[in-house]
């Protein structure tokens, strides 16, 4: 089971991205999936996670109103749209898969599947 995140990059303040997370061995549309970061010199947090059927998404309240996650499962991929970019939203952005069958959650020991990060870098 592979997890490919891309779409990071460099942005200015109060622009936008759209992240991917490739998945491949398995699919997971029974799954849930979510976005975690992690800033220099921080803990991983949760960000936004999505059920299997892309029907019911939660979001931390520092993604909430901007970023918006979703997924298409006919190609196995989850993205997370980031708009009204801030230099706090610099991190490394970790795509993951939950543990457990038809169930969403926001703690990392939820998640059973990681992928490599891709840096987004917003400067002021």
């Amino acid at each position: 089971v592979q997890l490919q995140a891309s779409g990071g990059g460099l942005v200015q303040a109060g622009g936008s991205l759209r992240l991917s997370c490739a998945a491949s061995g398995r699919t997971f549309s029974s799954y849930g999936m979510a976005w975690f970061r992690q800033a220099p010199g921080k803990e991983r947090e949760f960000v936004a996670t999505i059920s299997g059927g892309g029907d019911n998404t939660l979001y931390a309240g520092s993604a909430k109103g901007r970023f918006t996650i979703s997924r298409d499962n006919a190609r196995n991929t989850m993205y997370l749209q980031m708009n009204s970019l801030k230099p706090e939203d610099t991190a490394v952005y970790y795509c993951a898969v939950g543990k457990f069958l038809f169930s969403i959650g926001t703690s990392l020991d939820e998640y059973r599947y990681w992928g490599q990060g891709t840096l987004v870098t917003v400067s002021s």
